[in-house]
């Protein structure tokens, strides 16, 4: 994935934000390139746990279905771990058509962020550059 850095920033900002809980958030695009990041407000206000508010998902989804976009990624953070799909992460993957975006905050001045297809709990990274 082809990531232009003001996403990434966006990304950074919303993870700070919120920390030292987990921040979430959704990348919407077309023909796989992101065109829009939007972050989420995490329900479970946890720093070890997401989950999207379900309201808000359901306006970025019909915002993008309006935009004729898809979902492309769904973000969030590790606050004191590495960028990589937790189990619970691994079980709670419901769009394998998405790439799932984890960005580590255990070293807040170099957030660290991976990208991944999780199907059927099958983690593969894919390439994520920043630019």
């Amino acid at each position: 994935m082809q990531l232009d850095r003001v996403f990434f920033d966006e990304m950074v900002e919303h993870g700070l934000a919120v920390f030292p809980n987990e921040a979430c958030g959704l990348l919407a695009g077309k023909e796989s390139r992101p065109i829009r990041f939007f972050p989420m407000t995490n329900a479970d206000a946890s720093p070890v746990s997401y989950r999207l508010d379900p309201m808000e998902q359901l306006r970025v989804f019909d915002e993008m279905d309006e935009q004729g976009w898809e979902l492309i990624g769904i973000f969030h953070t590790h606050t004191h771990s590495e960028a990589y799909p937790s189990e619970t992460d691994r079980r709670q993957a419901f769009y394998p058509e998405a790439e799932y975006l984890v960005m580590s905050l255990s070293d807040r001045s170099n957030p660290v962020l991976r990208s991944f297809a999780i199907e059927d709990e099958d983690v593969t990274e894919r390439e994520v550059e920043v630019g």
